[in-house]
Formats: structure tokens, sequence, C-alpha cells
């Protein structure tokens, strides 16, 4: 008699190694309560701009309705090249330095699966986006983490990524401003990671989907400092600044060479992003600045009062200085992250992450995350306080 069928003997093991995010299994708790207020998922509340939607529908109209070039249209890849140049400093052949993708989420992906070799070792810094240690792992390389520090704005240092380097280290992933913490990096800063890449010969992923959404000094990419375009590999999107998550539109920028081995595992996985979702992206890069200023603008006015308010309660919170996203201590009250943020659900109805879904590194802070309308950011803020104030006696 045969055994009994089991499916999850067929599952492979890197993937069962994986644990699920952090954030979504959190917010399963979420579903079905009432009355909650979310500062969990980091999700604009603003609509996409009309006419970003108009582009959408008017593409839909023309029967704009097919396959693209697996690099993605030429005339979005056009402007994003000017916008780059204009914007950053940096420049890219439209024709074959620039892939749009599915969202960063898959750019991330792509990327890793292009330069990895199995047992290679992967840099990044945490607390960090949920995604970039599994999707390390998924592509068989080994995730290597470099802690950062409150006291330092959440920035990494050199020195702290050089003291993780080892022979088998092959790339170096960046995100800046970050998710969850907000930090940002000077360009002196950026100098001393550069010269670390250039002497390490590393390559570096610079993952900047948050730099339009900078409220204080210059946004200053990696890929702009001297000697390092060769060496980068720029991602970048349409979801955070101009609003349009549900649109799924990203893109990668680096050599030929890179983005040539990327594009393979697109065209054979994804083979091209949304024709509909391309057309409203355009729509959104050529004249959407004003939108994506107002925007960050009203995240500004939000950021400040969350800020005050969690450090009014005594939760230690520094000013981001770029996203949408607050990370306050809060090792005070003696809980744990988790049990922190599972508390704060159940007896005030407010769901905030749990700095732990970011890493090791995130433990004992909270992912306060302030796309959410300001009123319902006052009600959480009132309920939070009166949280704190009764663990504390």
């Amino acid at each position: 008699m045969s055994a009994p069928f089991c499916s999850s003997e067929f599952v492979a093991d890197h993937v069962r190694a994986i644990p699920r995010s952090g954030i979504r299994e959190f917010f399963d708790i979420v579903q079905g309560l009432p009355d909650v207020v979310s500062l969990g998922v980091g999700e604009p509340d603003f609509v996409t701009p009309w006419h970003i939607r108009e582009a959408a529908i008017y593409a839909l109209e023309r029967g704009r309705t097919t396959y693209t070039s697996n690099l993605g249209l030429p005339r979005l890849r056009d402007a994003i090249a000017i916008s780059l140049d204009a914007r950053f400093g940096v420049r890219y052949d439209p024709r074959r330095e620039i892939l749009i993708t599915v969202g960063v989420s898959e750019a991330l992906d792509i990327a890793l699966r292009a330069l990895i070799n199995p047992g290679d070792e992967i840099v990044y810094h945490e607390p960090c986006y949920v995604s970039y240690s599994p999707s390390i792992a998924l592509a068989y390389g080994i995730p290597v983490a470099v802690s950062c520090r409150a006291e330092d704005g959440f920035a990494v240092k050199a020195a702290a990524i050089e003291r993780a380097l080892t022979p088998r280290s092959k790339v170096l992933v960046l995100n800046f401003p970050t998710n969850p913490t907000g930090g940002t990096m000077t360009r002196a800063e950026l100098d001393g990671i550069a010269d670390l890449a250039r002497r390490h010969n590393l390559l570096v992923i610079t993952d900047e989907i948050y730099s339009e959404l900078t409220f204080e000094g210059e946004h200053v990419s990696i890929a702009a400092l001297p000697g390092m375009a060769e060496r980068t590999i720029f991602l970048h999107g349409f979801s955070k600044a101009y609003a349009m998550t549900g649109f799924r539109i990203g893109y990668a920028c680096g050599p030929v060479e890179l983005i040539e081995a990327m594009m393979k595992i697109h065209q054979y996985s994804m083979l091209c992003a949304s024709i509909v979702s391309q057309e409203a992206a355009l729509e959104a890069i050529r004249y959407g600045e004003a939108d994506a200023v107002e925007m960050r603008e009203e995240y500004r006015v939000r950021r400040n009062l969350i800020v005050n308010a969690l450090n009014a309660m005594g939760l230690t919170c520094h000013l981001p200085r770029g996203s949408f996203y607050a990370f306050p201590c809060i090792r005070s009250t003696g809980l744990s992250s988790k049990d922190f943020a599972v508390r704060l659900l159940e007896n005030e109805k407010v769901a905030c992450v749990p700095g732990s879904a970011f890493g090791p590194s995130g433990e004992g802070y909270l992912r306060c995350c302030f796309a959410t309308a300001l009123d319902r950011i006052e009600v959480a803020m009132e309920r939070m306080a009166r949280f704190v104030k009764e663990l504390h006696g």
C-alpha cells in the first residue's frame, strides 16, 4: 500500500526556509477587527492623480492593449532618461540601459537573480524592507545584514559595511530614504561608501523608490558619484511619489551587460509590464511633478505631527528625513516589538508594524506609517498615548 500523498514534501528546501512577511502576518490579525486605525501598510492614502488615471483610460480607449518591447515602451524609457539626468545627474541610454519592470520588487528580484552565484554574500543595511533578505536567499545568495543606529539617523556607515565584508562579498544593497526608518544619506556619507565599493570591487544595487519623499537636504544617488554608474544598478518606480501602487510599474537602470542579463530573466517570466500602466507612468513622469510635491508636503505635516506626538508620550522617535514612516523606540515600555504591537491593537485598535518584522535590528522599535489622513493620525496618537500611559501605571 502506497504512503499517503503529502504535497508539502514537494516544496523546495530553500523556499520552505523562507518565513512569511512579518507585515502581512501581523495584518492577518488586523483583518476583521472593527474601528481599527491603521498606521501599517506602506501605501499612500492619496488616489492616483486624475490626469494619470485618465492617461490609463485613454490608452484603453485607443486600444492600447498589446505587449510592449521586453524593455518597455521606448517613449517611457526616453522620459525616464531625461528625468534622471535632470534630477540626479546620472545618464542612461534609454535604448540599452533602462528596463521597465513590474514594480520595483520585480526589478530587485531579477537584479539579484542575474548577479548571484550560489554562496555569494550580499550585504544590506538593517532595519530594512522585509523582502531584501528573502529575495537574496531565494536567489541562492547569503544575506549579510549591517545594523544602522538611531543615533546616526539610521544612516549606514562605511566602516560598518567594511567590517562585514569577506572575500565572498559581491553586492551591496542600499535603500535611501529607507523603509522602515526614514533614514537618509548625505553626499559625504555616500562618498565613503562609493570609495569602499571601488576598493573592494563591489556592485551596488540602490533602491531609491522614496527619493521624491525627501523632506530635508538634497537626495543624492550613489549612481551619480564618480566611478559608480558602471558598478551600480539603479532601481526606482512610481508607487510612492505618484500614489500608483496598484499600477505596478518600476524600472532598473545600469550597465548594458547587467540590464541585458536582467532582461533575459524578465522576458522569460514577466515578458513585459502592462502597457496601460506604462502609459500612465509616462503621464506621471512628464506632468506629475506638481502632484508629487503636493503629496510630499502633506506628508511633511503628518510627519511633524506624529513624531511630536510620539516623543511627547515618551516614545523616543528621530525625525525621519525621508519616506512616510516614523520609527519610534518602545524599549522603555519593557515589551517586545510584537507584544507592544499586538497589545496596542487589541486594547486601542491601532495597527502598527513590529520593528522586528524588518530584521533583528528592528527589535525595540515600531513602524508607524503616516501615509494616512491627518485626522486619523490624531486619533491613533491619542489612543497610543493612553496605551503607553497605562503601561507605565
